[in-house]
């Protein structure tokens, strides 16, 4: 499997003085004890201009940042699956309008909670959900942590953040509890990934985990990546600061030493920086890498274009100026966001601090891999705006 090739920032019409000054904003806030340690690749025109490690890998102990730190990157996963899954509907085993209880009879007959004078009724859902929901978070599910619904509740009280329960376990459990929405309704972030997981290992027959091992980490190079660290590997893991800088409450973020009962497609990836560049380089050459092509050109078009249109947004989770693909969130205009980017650019991150964006414009893609949960919504921007700072032409 070739590996990526690299440029002179100045061959591909990057800026070296400006991504130099990125580098040096992020290792002052590394010196000030703000970010423990970062990995930083950007590339354009398929070469890698920047990949460079700074700080610590882990501040319990002695040791720099590696250029080969495995990373919790949560809902960096998200893509991934929506990859998968967009592979078996071109390989005809399901369509993206087909009930998700088509396959995960489980959710047949679900019913959403309405607060009606102070108490919770239930009502029939005006339609099923489709798989094309749960691709674009339109499915009336939800998560736990974005607020304090009474079905949100319930989320929290049946632990469904648990990774000790299996893929089916989950589905069956998740699908007990009544929606939050409609569906097609609006959007509203969710669980909706982790249910595509399930819907992996039932139209294929596998483990979400060695579907993904089989049919994108091999065939994409995607070495590192995966649902757990090998012992051999634990010295390479990123941590994040025992207490948090800033004082914001701690997450505690998931364990990579050991596998656990749930392959959590919505969040449960361990990756690098390079392999989730090897991804992202895939999704701008529209299915392709290295002669192995594992989507049709107007397939991956097709999931990083909008697919809300007038679809009301529920929070802030999806910012202004935004709409959301199958898998990706999606820019409209090249204004509105406070951040800049073009029409068409597309991005996730993770709730650890990972982010990364692909703009087919200007042929550019980053990865910014840092464990900061607390610091996420501070370091998404900033990285954006320094990379597309450093553009020349």
């Amino acid at each position: 499997m070739a590996e990526l090739g690299f440029a002179s920032p100045a061959e591909v019409g990057l800026c070296p003085v400006r991504l130099q000054r990125m580098l040096s904003i992020l290792q002052a806030d590394i010196d000030s004890g703000r970010l423990p340690g970062a990995v930083v690749l950007v590339a354009r025109r398929g070469k890698v201009a920047l990949f460079e490690s700074l700080g610590q890998r882990d501040p319990a102990v002695a040791g720099a940042m590696r250029r080969d730190a495995i990373f919790r990157i949560y809902s960096m996963t998200k893509p991934v699956v929506s990859v998968a899954v967009m592979m078996l509907m071109e390989q005809g085993k399901l369509l993206l309008s087909d009930p998700v209880a088509r396959f995960l009879p489980e959710f047949l007959n679900q019913k959403v909670a309405v607060e009606r004078h102070g108490r919770l009724e239930l009502e029939e859902a005006s339609r099923p959900a489709t798989v094309q929901d749960l691709l674009r978070h339109t499915a009336g599910l939800t998560y736990e942590f974005l607020g304090s619904a009474e079905v949100q509740q319930q989320y929290a009280k049946q632990k469904m953040g648990s990774r000790e329960r299996s893929n089916a376990d989950f589905s069956r459990v998740l699908a007990s509890l009544p929606l939050m929405y409609q569906p097609g309704s609006v959007w509203e972030y969710s669980r909706a990934t982790d249910v595509l997981g399930r819907l992996v290992e039932v139209v294929s027959g596998k483990s979400l985990g060695e579907y993904l091992r089989q049919h994108i980490f091999i065939p994409l190079g995607m070495r590192e990546t995966g649902f757990a660290v090998a012992e051999a590997d634990h010295a390479r893991i990123a941590e994040p600061f025992a207490h948090d800088p800033d004082g914001g409450v701690p997450l505690r973020l998931l364990e990579p030493r050991r596998s656990t009962a749930m392959e959590s497609g919505g969040g449960g990836l361990l990756s690098t920086a390079m392999d989730y560049a090897r991804f992202l380089q895939f999704m701008r050459n529209r299915g392709e890498l290295d002669g192995v092509r594992l989507l049709g050109p107007h397939t991956v078009d097709f999931m990083t274009s909008d697919h809300l249109g007038t679809i009301p947004v529920t929070d802030d989770v999806l910012p202004a100026g935004y709409g959301f693909g199958l898998g990706f969130a999606v820019r409209r205009a090249a204004g509105i966001s406070s951040a800049p980017g073009s029409a068409g650019l597309y991005y996730w991150g993770g709730i650890a601090g990972t982010t990364f964006f692909v703009d087919p414009v200007e042929d550019l893609y980053a990865v910014l891999m840092i464990q900061a949960p607390n610091q996420r919504d501070h370091y998404r921007p900033l990285f954006r705006t320094l990379v597309y700072a450093a553009l020349l032409d």
